[in-house]
């Protein structure tokens, strides 16, 4: 039996279960090594390098997301796909994302170098923080087409069922990140230079595995030359399902202009004392952190979600499709419940592990304690966009995608900023999460009704 067809046969749980650890654990490893790179940030370069690293890394994630929006569109055509035991068309789909892989990673590597300083300034690199952050973006850009192709693979290599090898995708880098870290920052006194070369080079060995899965016979599909030749059919579904990501990507990036902007502004007035805008900004850059150890373990389920729901909605077994949305829900929100919980009640001592100011150890625990106050919600917003990109439905799915960042946090950030200042912008994380919580619940609820019915 192949991989993939275990996606339509092994019951729910154990399936579930099986595809999400692996993703979990190497998002979470992944994530670990965002709150380690920034230990070693704070303790051996210093809290401006924390802020330097956080408007940047907004920037990688949004270059990076171009290979997982071409993954995640094109791994939906491959589930789907391998669940109507259509070879033919999962070759295509996969050969075809190389392809335009290829050209993005040229398009990437060029708006990078012609536009670094402009677009560094803007996602939040200002003051004492510009510099760093203009160093580490340009030393980082080099593995930003490594990290793009990576995810791009990794969604392609999980539409296989091969759970345990997209994992090592994230996990090895990761790892190799840490040590790197540590043995340029804190043995050889490397700057934040150093840092950004052991991120480039956790990069590119990502891209390495991928080489060697495909390469061996592990894979069931293949690099094929021949089939690298685009076609519309194949380009336009995997951009119209894979564009989702990238909104999501681009909306994030749009916030987090709005959002450094708002931090200086509120911070300069509401810190009394001559630096209260960079405050402000390494504050939420301690709570970003986090989030990212906080929300990849709950994006590693939705990933081992996503292609058995659109495996079984390829092969129409609804009522699997049904179970999987509700095993991951359940299991998903307990995890975030406990996150939660772990994190809200350790707000005040996450920011000494940084080693910040004292001004910045106390708003950074407010900043905190806000961010992650409704973190059990969020389930509800990843499955419900992840639903709908999984069996194809590209506006769905972009609609649940934009409903927390777009069309409520970031008119929550004016409104609450304008009554309560810096404060208010912390207070509008939780009200976010509560809203676009309510419109995901709606339209999950109308997808297992007519799931029921079709059964």
């Amino acid at each position: 039996m192949s991989h993939s067809t275990e996606l339509g046969t092994e019951p729910i749980g154990k399936l579930l279960f099986k595809q999400a650890l692996p993703a979990a654990i190497g998002f979470m490893v992944m994530s670990l090594n965002t709150v380690v790179d920034s230990i070693y940030l704070g303790n051996y370069i210093g809290e401006d390098a924390i802020g330097a690293v956080t408007s940047v890394t907004t920037l990688v994630f949004l270059f990076g997301s171009v290979g997982m929006a071409i993954g995640m569109g094109g791994s939906s055509i491959v589930s789907r796909a391998l669940g109507e035991d259509n070879m033919e068309k999962a070759s295509w789909a996969l050969n075809n994302q190389v392809s335009l892989m290829l050209i993005f990673i040229v398009a990437i590597l060029g708006l990078g170098y012609l536009f670094a300083e402009p677009m560094v300034f803007a996602f939040g690199g200002r003051g004492n923080i510009f510099p760093l952050a203009l160093d580490y973006f340009k030393v980082v850009l080099v593995g930003i087409p490594f990290l793009a192709w990576g995810m791009m693979c990794n969604n392609n290599i999980r539409a296989e069922g091969r759970a345990t090898m997209a994992m090592m995708i994230l996990l090895i880098p990761s790892v190799i990140n840490i040590i790197l870290d540590d043995i340029f920052i804190r043995v050889m006194g490397g700057g934040i230079v150093s840092a950004g070369w052991a991120t480039s080079i956790a990069f590119i060995l990502s891209t390495v595995f991928t080489f060697y899965f495909y390469f061996s016979k592990q894979s069931e599909l293949k690099f094929k030359l021949a089939k690298m030749r685009l076609k519309w059919k194949y380009v336009w579904e995997i951009v119209s399902i894979g564009s989702v990501s990238l909104i999501r990507q681009g909306s994030i990036a749009i916030l987090m202009i709005i959002l450094s902007w708002s931090l200086f502004k509120y911070g300069d007035r509401d810190i009394l004392i001559g630096n209260g805008g960079e405050i402000a900004y390494n504050s939420y850059g301690v709570a970003s952190r986090m989030a990212m150890f906080a929300f990849f373990p709950l994006i590693g389920i939705t990933q081992g979600f996503m292609p058995i729901a659109g495996y079984n909605f390829g092969a129409k077994k609804y009522d699997r499709v049904r179970q999987v949305i509700k095993y991951a829900i359940i299991a998903g929100t307990l995890i975030a419940a406990l996150l939660c919980a772990i994190l809200l009640l350790s707000s005040e001592m996450i920011p000494r592990m940084f080693s910040m100011g004292e001004e910045t150890i106390e708003h950074g625990s407010d900043a905190i304690f806000y961010v992650f106050m409704a973190t059990p919600l969020v389930m509800l917003t990843l499955v419900g966009s992840g639903y709908y990109q999984a069996i194809g439905r590209p506006l769905p799915a972009m609609l649940l995608t934009l409903t927390k960042q777009t069309f409520f946090l970031i008119p929550a950030i004016f409104i609450l900023s304008y009554f309560y200042g810096l404060d208010g912008i912390w207070y509008s994380f939780p009200v976010a999460d509560g809203l676009s919580a309510l419109v995901c619940w709606y339209f999950l609820a109308k997808a297992l009704k007519f799931l029921r019915k079709s059964a």
